[in-house]
């Protein structure tokens, strides 16, 4: 595995640090440097070689500086020299770490050389503005000079594949499609479409918007009531579709899977705290219906993977929810 290294002149590293495990949780092989204003290039390098001594592998590292031709890049410059394999990308921004670490995680064979050359595009993308024509000349998406010609629909009753979507999670997390689904999910399971299910979030169409805008590129992602999932699930034309579902809640997958939803596994990640919940961990709030609804959805052979991100150890369902109806009990004597 390819070592990465973040550095910095005062506490950027650090910052961008904490913003990644946030979204990949904890993170192997991983480190952050930082130039303090009353410390030298010698204390810089100290820190670059004290984390490359305590990764797995040396041979291969990659370092993400913040500024060309700054004390941290020359510092890592002054390693990389003695190293034929390692590789240094400067210019350091959150989309190019997150881009390092997805690299990192879906080849671990990938070498630091090719993580960098990966990750130059996705930094310079990471740039945007609202509105769009703010972005300088040339920088800006081009509109297309013809009109893309529509797609023919596919009439209905046509089979495409073995007829059944395939659904390669089904998660529940109120925060829907955010950096960690964008960033650890979504490259884990290789979705097709991003689908969240909710009643309230369809009629939102600012929240669709942004769900919609949250999506990578390559995915893309809708936002549907329960019935319309339904007829999703039944129609024969997604039969070679591979289908991530978001919900909001236990309650709208227990809906869904009784409207026909073939959901064996559900990914819990978080359920944010509402007026009548319990807090049974640090991620997940509930209240009496909420349990009684995965006890309900455990009776009917469902299955839970309790992570926030792929890289945590998957939790125990039980423990948590036993937990919630102890504290719900003392809630209400």
């Amino acid at each position: 595995m390819v070592g990465i290294i973040l550095a910095s002149h005062g506490g950027f590293a650090d910052g961008i640090a904490e913003s990644a495990q946030m979204l990949f949780g904890s993170l192997d092989n991983f480190a952050h440097v930082i130039l303090k204003p009353d410390e030298g290039p010698d204390d810089i390098r100290g820190k670059m070689e004290d984390a490359v001594a305590s990764f797995d592998n040396q041979d291969e590292i990659l370092l993400l500086v913040d500024l060309w031709g700054g004390t941290p890049f020359n510092q890592a410059n002054g390693l990389a020299e003695k190293h034929e394999k390692w590789a240094i990308v400067a210019g350091m921004n959150l989309p190019m770490v997150i881009e390092a670490l997805t690299q990192r995680m879906t080849n671990a064979n990938a070498t630091a050389k090719q993580i960098a050359r990966a990750i130059v595009n996705p930094a310079k993308d990471g740039i945007k503005t609202k509105p769009a024509d703010l972005m300088p000349e040339g920088t800006a998406p081009q509109a297309p000079e013809k009109k893309a010609t529509r797609k023919k629909s596919i009439p209905e009753g046509t089979v495409i594949g073995d007829g059944h979507i395939k659904y390669v999670l089904a998660r529940i997390d109120s925060r829907l499609l955010h950096g960690q689904v964008a960033t650890g999910w979504i490259p884990t399971v290789h979705p097709d479409r991003v689908i969240v299910v909710s009643d309230g979030v369809a009629k939102d169409e600012l929240r669709k918007s942004m769900i919609r805008e949250a999506a990578p590129a390559g995915v893309k992602a809708h936002t549907v009531p329960l019935k319309k999932m339904e007829e999703i699930a039944k129609d024969p034309r997604f039969g070679n579709t591979k289908v991530m579902l978001l919900f909001e809640n236990p309650e709208d997958v227990l809906k869904a899977i009784k409207g026909g939803v073939d959901i064996k596994t559900v990914n819990v990640g978080s359920m944010s705290y509402k007026d009548g919940d319990v807090n049974a961990n640090n991620v997940l709030s509930m209240d009496q219906e909420d349990v009684d609804t995965f006890r309900e959805l455990e009776k009917m052979g469902v299955k839970y993977d309790v992570r926030k991100v792929p890289t945590d150890k998957s939790g125990s369902m039980d423990a948590i929810l036993n937990k919630a109806q102890s504290l719900l009990d003392e809630q209400n004597k």
